[in-house]
Order: C-alpha cells, then sequence, then structure tokens
C-alpha cells in the first residue's frame, strides 16, 4: 500500500481511494483509510468506499 501511495504523490495525487470487502476496513484503517458513503455489493460480496488523504 505504501508503493501505491507513493506512486500516487509522485503522480500529484493528494488522495487514494479503493473499495474494500466490509472483513477488511480493520486492515485499512490501521494504515489510515476511512471508510464513507454505504455499502455495496461487489462480485456478492459486501465492500465500502475508502479514502486516505496523501
Amino acid at each position: 500500500m505504501r508503493a501505491i501511495e507513493g506512486a500516487a504523490r509522485a503522480r500529484g495525487l493528494t488522495a487514494v481511494d479503493l473499495h474494500a470487502q466490509t472483513h477488511a476496513l480493520g486492515f485499512y484503517e490501521k494504515l489510515g483509510y476511512e471508510a464513507y458513503g454505504p455499502e455495496f455489493p461487489d462480485a456478492g460480496i459486501p465492500h465500502r468506499a475508502m479514502r486516505r488523504t496523501l
């Protein structure tokens, strides 16, 4: 994740967004991501959108 964030910074981006399976929210929260918006299905699996400001 840090490599992806570094690449995003190098391109001038100010945030990284992702769609996380709900059971993995804690993993991404520990990395500084915050969930936003409602839960939604993707391939039959519940997900939430997440964002980390760089």
